[in-house]
């Protein structure tokens, strides 16, 4: 979402006026309305009605629905009776996702609307990549110019594995990505290893225009007292690199110091799994969950924290993959210490921007002795980073990009 409001903010810097179609009555697991005060009030918003199955699969059972919906799935021997259904009947009913019936109401409200106002290119961004289906029907039915922005791949993002699809589901799902690749007008990815995979589809040009960081009103805030490692966002049940809490937990019985200064921030939804693989490492002592803040909170403690982790699940799949807050951790100015597949894209980005280390699951000597260089230098109140090059990651300089492609 953040990625489409600064395009909106911006975009009219570039002679361009943006008008955003979104539901009118939608079903989010997370709403953080302090975010609205963003919204341009030049913006354009027009709505239209949808039915969200969520809501209905909430009546079955509303914490399995809540969890699928925020991207909880659970390892297979821990999934009950009710999330395998759900699961089932999100992966092989609701083709490409569980938006598809916001299809068709959507192409005849936005039909009449871009006649009227004489619109010339319209943008879908997904996931839910339904939302690509309702681009292609009004460029074939229209002839207006569409671009397809992927803020996360299709048929190889992770979870998509997890949807227990027959075969004929599966194919359905890579034949509805190729047309939409193959009638695109434009392509853009977040990542380089997302386009590469498009073009491995389709033998057409994809544009990277990655996420970003914006400008953050001033804060006047100290560094945590104490040797604070937080994690902002998701810990889903794969995300988790029990190398990192090996490494904490020997560190803490290596070193007093260490062991009385350490805290584990948590700020975001973490799985049940996660918070087991944890204590079973015995730091339920040192951890913080502070559960879902609002985006500005969320700032505070990255300003605040004297490391910042991220996490990526250890495969092939996720090398695409460059979360929004990476931009935002490389301005707090904070070390960060990132696990993930190896040759990953953000890899590739924290090393290019100096911004911290990066290591993959086999790396657990080299990581435990950079935490502990950490904790050194934040014992001696020196530790800092020197950054360089992220003014080409600005939401400003993106959005010139993305003009230009308009």
């Amino acid at each position: 979402m953040q990625r489409w409001l600064k395009f909106v903010k911006y975009l009219p810097d570039y002679k361009i006026e943006p008008i955003v179609y979104v539901p009118e009555n939608p079903s989010y697991p997370i709403v953080d309305e302090s975010l609205l005060t963003e919204v341009p009030e030049s913006a354009t918003i027009i709505k239209h009605p949808i039915k969200e199955p969520y809501k209905l699969a909430g009546l079955l059972s509303k914490k399995e629905s809540k969890q699928i919906s925020k991207g909880i799935i659970h390892r297979p021997k821990r999934q009950g009776l009710i999330e395998k259904l759900m699961l089932y009947i999100r992966g092989n009913f609701f083709i490409p996702d569980a938006r598809k019936n916001w299809v068709k109401p959507s192409v005849k409200f936005l039909s009449k609307y871009i006649q009227e106002h004489t619109i010339e290119t319209i943008i879908t961004t997904g996931p839910p990549h339904s939302l690509h289906l309702i681009g292609m029907q009004l460029k074939q039915k229209l002839g207006v110019k569409w671009l397809a922005d992927f803020r996360d791949p299709w048929t190889t993002i992770g979870y998509h594995k997890k949807l227990k699809l027959s075969a004929r589901s599966a194919e359905k799902h890579k034949q509805l990505e190729k047309e939409v690749l193959e009638n695109a007008d434009e392509i853009i990815t977040t990542s380089i290893a997302t386009s590469k995979v498009f073009q491995n589809i389709v033998n057409k040009q994809v544009k990277v225009i990655t996420n970003g960081y914006d400008d953050q009103r001033e804060m006047a805030l100290s560094l945590d007292k104490k040797f604070t490692c937080s994690h902002i966002g998701s810990l889903l049940s794969e995300r988790n690199p029990e190398i990192l809490w090996k490494a904490f937990q020997e560190l803490i019985n290596e070193h007093k110091s260490f062991k009385n200064a350490f805290q584990l921030n948590l700020i975001g939804v973490v799985s049940e799994d996660v918070l087991k693989s944890i204590y079973d490492h015995d730091l339920r002592a040192h951890v913080n969950q502070i559960g879902y803040v609002s985006h500005d909170e969320a700032i505070k403690y990255q300003k605040q924290s004297q490391v910042l982790l991220l996490i990526e699940i250890d495969s092939e799949d996720t090398k695409c993959i460059i979360p929004g807050k990476l931009f935002e951790y490389m301005v707090s100015e904070r070390p960060i210490v990132a696990i993930g597949p190896k040759d990953s894209d953000v890899e590739t980005i924290i090393k290019q921007t100096n911004t911290g280390n990066y290591f993959d699951y086999q790396d657990y000597e080299s990581l435990k002795n950079l935490i502990l260089n950490h904790f050194e230098a934040f014992q001696h109140g020196n530790l800092q980073t020197h950054p360089i090059g992220l003014q080409q990651y600005h939401r400003k300089a993106l959005t010139k990009e993305l003009s230009e492609l308009i």
